[in-house]
C-alpha cells in the first residue's frame, strides 16, 4: 500500500484512516497556523468522482485558507475501470477511496450523497426518476446544513438539461434547489433534531471556455458578471504552483486513466453568481463575510492569540508556539459554538502535536479480528520537543477499557507500552456503510442516519491519549491501525478492521452451462480464527440439482481456505437462477463472501457481501474453438468467453505476427484497447492481414473524445461518436434480418435483448464506408435512430466486425442473449 506523499498538509478533517501518520515539516505547519485563522467555507457540488475541480479546490484550501468539500453525488459506480475487474460496487468503493487520496493531496474534505451511479442518463428526468429524487435533495440539505458553507460552487450549469450527462445536471439543479431549502425550519424537519438551518451567503456556478463550446466564444463572451481569479499561484514553501498540485490530485484517479502532467504559469477561473449578491471585488469570493474569529462569540480571544502565534512563528523551533497554541485551544472550547468548535480543535490538535514532535500510535499486531477476541496492541508515545508533557491515561472507548499509569515524555526518550485489546461481541463488521443492506438501482439503502454524507464508515476502533502540554488539558486521539516491515515497501500502515469469523466465496459471478452437462462448482470456506468447525451446503434453483447436499468443514489455521466441490446440474431447458453457500458452525451460520481489493494507490479495502453466483442454463451453439484476446482498459470477457467452452489465448501485443494469429479462429480486442495501448499503433496492419486471410476481428467499444492511437481503426471508413443507447430496455430492430450473424449458429430473437442491464451500449460509429453492414437500429426516448451498435464488413476472406454494445457489462451479469449474440459473432463465416 503506497504511503502518500502528502506534499499539502492541510488535509486536517479527511485523511485516509488506515494510512500513516502525517507529518508535518515547519513550512507546512505555518501554512496550518495560517489556516486556523481563516473561518471561512466552501463547498463545491458535483456528480461523480473526477468530475471535481482540483485546481479551485486547491487554490480555496491552500492560497485562501478555506475549509473546502467536494460533494460528489455519487461514488462513480456505472464507471468503467481501468486498472483492474472491478466493476459496479466494489469500482465505487475503489473511486471512492481515490477521491480521498485526491482530497488528502489538494487538501480539501469528501462528502457525498447515497445516489448510486447506475450509469449513463442524457437527461435529468431520467436521472431524477431512477434516483430517488427526494432522498439525494435531503442529502444535499443535509451536507448543507451539516458543512455550514458561506459560498456553494457547482461544477455544471443547471439551465442545460439534456446538453451533458443527466447526473451532471442533476446535481446542479439539486444544488440550487437545496441552497434555499437549506435554510428553512420548515424544510426536512427531521434533519433538525441534530442539525439546525443554514443559510449559504452566495452560489455560483464555476464556468469555463468548456461550456461556451470554444475558447474563442468563451474569449469573446461577456464577462462582466463572473468572478475571475488567478489559480496558478506559485508555493515557495512546497515548491509546487497550484496548477501542480491540481495535477497531483486529478492523477489520483488512476481508474479513470486521469493521470495528469502539472502544468506552470497562470491558470483563470471563472465564476458566474447564480444566488446571493454579487461581491463587488470581483476576485474576493468571500466579500462581505466575516471569515475571523469574530464571527463567532467570544471568538476573538481565540483569534488575538493565534494571530499572535502566526506572528511569531519560530521557523527553527516550532515548539515556541506550544504554550500560546495550548492557550487558543483551551479557550476554544470554551465557546458555544459547536461546528467551529469541532473543526478548529482537530486542526489545532494536530499543528500542536506537529509543534511537538509528537508521536502517539496504537498498532494491532494483525490487520482484523474477530468478534470476542482479544489482540496485542503496541503503544507508542515520543516527545520530541522541551515543552513538558504527560500522559494522564490512555482511553479505548470501544471497549471501555483505560490505561491509567501516567506517562512524563521527557524529551526525545520513546516510551514503548504493549496492550491487550478486547473486542466485544456486538463489534460492528468492517465493511462500507452503504453496502452492508441492499438497495435500488438509483439510491443505496443506510439505516444510519448519522453516516450519510461521509466518505466510509466511521472506525470505533480509536485510542484517546488524556494528555497535558505546557500545563493544560488536551485529547489526542488516533485510530487503531496496524503496522507491520515489508521487505521491499519498507514502512506499511493497513486499516484495522472487524471480520466475521469465517466467510464463504464462489469463484464465479456467473456460471454459463451451453449444455446438460454438469459443472463442478467450487465454495471456498475462509476462516478469520483458529479451529473453525462447522457444515457447508450451496443452496441451488428449485429446478438445479446439486451434490452433495452437505460437506464437513474444520479448518485448524486462522487465514487457511479450505475449498468443497460440489457437482451441480442444471436442468434440460434454458433457465438461471442463484447459488449461495452457507455454512453452518456451533453459534452462527455465514452466507458472505470478504472481498479483498488492493491496490499500491489505496489503502486495502475489505467489503463483506451476500455471496452468490448467477448460474444460467444456456440453448447456445457454437462454431470454432480458439480465440486470441487482446486486453483493453479491463473487462471480463475472455473469462467468460471459457465459460462457455472457448479456448482463450490473451496476446502480448508486441509478439503478434501474422503466422503466429493463424492459430485463431477469431481475434477480440478488448474495451478502449486503441485508446490505451499503444503497441495497437503498429500492429494494426497485422491484425487486418488476419481478417485478408480468412479471421474474424471483433473490435470492442473505444472512445472517440479521447486520443486513439490508431486513427485508422477499421479496413475501411469508419467515424466514432458519442452516440449511445443508455436505455437498457430501448426497443432493437433488426435491421438484417437474415444475416448469418442473426441466423448462425444461434438463431438470435427480441428475447436476447431481454435483461440487458445498464445499457445497450455506447460510442457507436455514427458514419462508415458502404462495405459495412449494420445489423441493429436502437435509440434512447425522443432521439433519432442509431444504426452504429453493430457493424460488419467483408475484408479479403475474413470479416471485420466492430460493436459498441455493451457486452462488457452483460456477460458478468449472465445476459444469455449477449452470449448467444457474441457466439454467432465468433462464428462467422466457419
Amino acid at each position: 500500500m503506497k504511503q502518500f506523499f502528502l506534499l499539502i498538509a492541510l488535509a486536517i478533517a479527511t485523511t485516509v484512516s488506515s494510512q500513516a501518520p502525517t507529518k508535518l515539516n515547519s513550512a507546512d505547519i505555518y501554512q496550518a497556523i495560517k489556516k486556523a485563522n481563516v473561518l471561512a467555507s466552501v463547498l463545491y457540488v458535483a456528480a461523480h468522482p473526477d468530475d471535481e475541480n482540483t485546481t479551485l479546490i486547491s487554490y480555496l484550501s491552500n492560497e485562501k485558507y478555506a475549509r473546502t468539500a467536494y460533494l460528489s453525488l455519487t461514488r462513480g459506480d456505472g464507471g468503467q475501470n481501468l486498472i483492474g475487474p472491478e466493476i459496479r460496487e466494489l469500482l465505487g468503493v475503489i473511486r471512492t477511496q481515490e477521491l480521498l487520496a485526491a482530497r488528502g493531496t489538494d487538501g480539501g474534505e469528501q462528502l457525498f450523497t447515497r445516489a448510486n451511479d447506475f450509469g449513463y442518463s442524457k437527461h435529468p428526468d431520467e436521472t431524477l426518476n431512477i434516483w430517488n429524487k427526494d432522498e439525494v435533495l435531503a442529502d444535499v440539505v443535509k451536507m448543507i446544513r451539516t458543512f455550514k458553507p458561506d459560498v456553494i460552487i457547482n461544477r455544471f450549469d443547471h439551465r442545460s438539461p439534456g446538453t451533458t450527462h443527466g447526473h451532471h445536471t442533476s446535481s446542479a439543479m439539486l444544488s440550487v434547489e437545496a441552497y434555499s431549502l437549506a435554510g428553512k425550519a420548515t424544510a426536512f424537519t427531521d434533519q433538525l433534531k441534530t442539525l439546525e438551518p443554514w443559510q449559504p451567503k452566495r452560489q455560483f456556478f464555476n464556468t469555463s471556455w468548456w461550456f461556451y463550446g470554444s475558447q474563442e466564444k468563451f474569449d469573446n463572451a461577456d464577462k462582466s458578471k463572473l468572478l475571475e481569479f488567478e489559480t496558478g499561484v506559485y508555493y515557495p514553501s512546497k515548491g509546487l504552483s497550484n496548477s501542480e498540485i491540481s495535477a497531483l490530485s486529478r492523477s489520483q484517479h488512476k481508474s479513470q486513466g486521469f493521470g495528469r502532467t502539472g502544468s506552470r504559469g497562470s491558470d483563470v477561473n471563472y465564476l458566474e453568481l447564480i444566488n446571493g449578491d454579487m461581491p463587488k471585488d470581483k476576485s474576493n469570493l468571500f466579500e462581505g463575510i466575516n471569515t475571523t474569529w469574530s464571527r463567532l462569540e467570544n471568538g476573538e480571544t481565540v483569534g488575538k492569540l493565534l494571530k499572535s502565534v502566526e506572528t511569531n512563528y519560530n521557523f527553527k523551533d516550532p515548539s515556541a508556539s506550544i504554550p500560546m497554541l495550548m492557550q487558543a485551544y483551551t479557550a476554544l472550547q470554551k465557546l458555544d459554538d459547536s461546528h467551529w468548535k469541532t473543526t478548529k480543535s482537530k486542526e489545532l490538535e494536530q499543528i500542536i502535536t506537529a509543534c511537538a514532535g509528537l508521536y502517539l500510535e496504537a498498532a494491532a499486531t494483525t490487520p482484523t479480528a474477530t468478534r470476542v477476541s482479544t489482540i496485542p496492541l503496541n503503544i507508542e508515545a515520543i516527545n520530541r520537543s522541551p515543552v513538558n508533557i504527560r500522559v494522564n491515561s490512555i482511553l479505548f472507548p470501544a471497549s471501555n477499557q483505560v490505561i491509567e499509569d501516567t506517562l512524563e515524555l521527557t524529551p526525545n526518550n520513546d516510551i514503548e507500552r504493549q496492550f491487550n485489546y478486547s473486542i466485544s461481541n456486538s463489534a460492528a463488521f468492517t465493511s462500507p456503510y452503504w453496502l452492508t443492506k441492499k438497495g435500488t438501482l438509483g439510491m443505496y439503502a443506510v439505516d444510519n442516519e448519522a453516516f450519510i454524507g461521509k466518505p466510509q464508515t466511521p472506525s470505533p476502533h480509536n485510542v484517546q491519549f488524556k494528555l497535558t502540554i505546557a500545563g493544560m488539558p488536551i485529547t489526542i486521539t488516533r485510530p487503531i491501525v496496524y503496522k507491520t516491515s515489508d521487505p521491499v515497501k519498507g514502512e506499511v500502515y493497513m486499516p484495522f478492521e472487524i471480520v466475521p469469523k469465517a466467510s464463504v466465496s464462489l469463484n464465479d459471478d456467473v456460471v454459463i452451462f451451453e449444455d446438460e452437462a454438469s459443472k463442478t462448482i467450487a465454495v471456498n470456506v475462509t476462516a478469520h480464527t483458529a479451529s473453525l468447525d462447522g457444515t457447508l451446503k450451496l443452496n441451488v434453483p428449485n429446478s438445479w440439482k446439486v451434490s452433495p447436499e452437505s460437506a464437513a468443514i474444520s479448518i485448524k489455521q486462522k487465514g487457511a481456505t479450505q475449498s468443497i466441490n460440489f457437482k451441480v446440474t442444471p436442468p434440460q431447458q434454458q433457465d438461471e437462477g442463484y447459488i449461495s453457500p452457507i455454512l453452518t458452525t456451533a453459534t452462527n451460520t455465514y452466507t458472505n463472501a470478504l472481498e479483498v481489493i488492493e491496490y499500491d494507490h489505496i489503502p486495502i479495502q475489505r467489503v463483506l457481501l451476500p455471496s452468490e453466483s448467477k448460474v444460467v442454463r444456456l440453448n447456445i451453439k457454437k462454431k470454432g474453438n480458439n480465440v486470441g484476446y487482446i486486453v483493453g482498459a479491463g473487462d471480463v470477457v475472455p473469462e467468460s468467453l471459457r465459460q462457455i467452452g472457448y479456448n482463450v489465448t490473451l496476446l502480448n501485443v508486441d509478439n503478434i505476427t501474422a503466422e503466429n494469429l493463424k492459430i485463431y479462429d477469431a481475434i477480440v480486442v478488448g474495451i478502449r484497447a486503441y485508446n490505451t495501448v499503444d503497441a495497437l499503433k503498429f500492429k494494426q496492419p497485422i491484425l487486418l492481414e488476419y481478417v485478408n486471410n480468412g479471421g474474424n476481428l471483433i473490435v470492442q467499444y473505444n472512445t472517440s473524445h479521447r486520443l486513439l492511437v490508431q486513427e485508422n481503426l477499421a479496413p475501411y471508413k469508419l467515424n466514432l461518436s458519442r452516440d449511445r443507447v443508455t436505455d437498457e430496455f430501448a426497443k432493437v430492430t433488426f435491421l438484417n434480418p437474415e444475416h448469418p450473424v442473426l441466423n448462425t449458429p444461434n438463431k438470435i430473437t427480441q428475447t436476447d435483448f431481454e435483461g440487458w442491464v445498464q445499457e445497450r451500449g455506447l460510442y457507436f460509429p455514427d458514419d462508415w464506408a458502404k462495405e459495412f453492414t449494420p445489423l441493429f437500429e436502437m435509440n434512447d426516448s425522443g432521439e433519432s435512430p442509431k444504426k452504429g451498435s453493430l457493424l460488419i464488413a467483408k475484408y479479403g476472406k475474413g470479416h471485420y466486425i466492430y460493436t459498441g454494445l455493451s457486452f462488457f457489462r452483460e456477460f458478468p451479469a449472465g445476459v444469455s442473449g449477449a452470449y448467444r449474440l457474441f457466439t454467432n459473432l465468433i462464428s462467422l463465416g466457419k
